[in-house]
């Protein structure tokens, strides 16, 4: 069976062109219906006002941390039973990570005056507790009902980007922050 020229030269521009246009309506015309992480992705946001000290009064900047992944805790230190649960997930998850736990830190960001019972943070350990010195600070962490609620997420760059909802599921954090820490070159 013989092509002419013509089938012939239409058969190479459809070898070349079909895969473009196959591209192009994949990028921009398919959607996928769902999405594949758990935590409510935020604006990027570069965090700012990060001066303040640790419990004991030693002064501390929070960009003292950038190159590690931080899973924030904000709120007073008074740690009522939400609290407790949130600082504990923090910790089970960090050792979950195996032997990327390291490129996590875990970060309580004290509201208040107060300070946080010594048996509470002997039970935590590593975790580093800290006090801005700006109150607006704590303004950037955005609120669905209360920001004590929520474990919040920032880069290894220093920005704010992903905060898990209020009451959230351990597996289901685990999941993300393996996927980042897998995707992650930096941190």
């Amino acid at each position: 069976m013989q092509l002419s020229s013509r089938k012939k030269f239409l058969f190479l521009v459809g070898v070349f062109v079909v895969p473009v246009v196959a591209a192009y309506l994949a990028y921009f015309g398919w959607r996928p219906s769902g999405h594949t992480n758990y935590g409510q992705l935020i604006p990027v946001t570069p965090l700012q006002y990060t001066a303040g000290s640790r419990p004991e009064g030693t002064p501390f900047d929070l960009n003292a941390l950038q190159g590690k992944w931080l899973m924030v805790h904000v709120g007073a230190a008074s740690c009522d039973a939400q609290c407790l649960r949130q600082l504990y997930l923090m910790r089970q998850i960090r050792i979950a990570q195996g032997k990327a736990q390291s490129r996590i830190e875990r970060v309580w960001v004290v509201t208040d005056g107060g300070s946080p019972d010594a048996a509470l943070l002997a039970e935590y350990p590593g975790m580093q507790l800290w006090r801005a010195s700006d109150a607006r600070f704590v303004q950037q962490f955005p609120v669905d009902g209360a920001r004590d609620a929520h474990i919040y997420l920032v880069d290894p760059l220093g920005n704010l980007m992903l905060r898990f909802p209020a009451q959230p599921e351990p597996k289901r954090i685990m999941k993300d922050l393996k996927l980042l820490l897998k995707a992650s070159q930096i941190g």
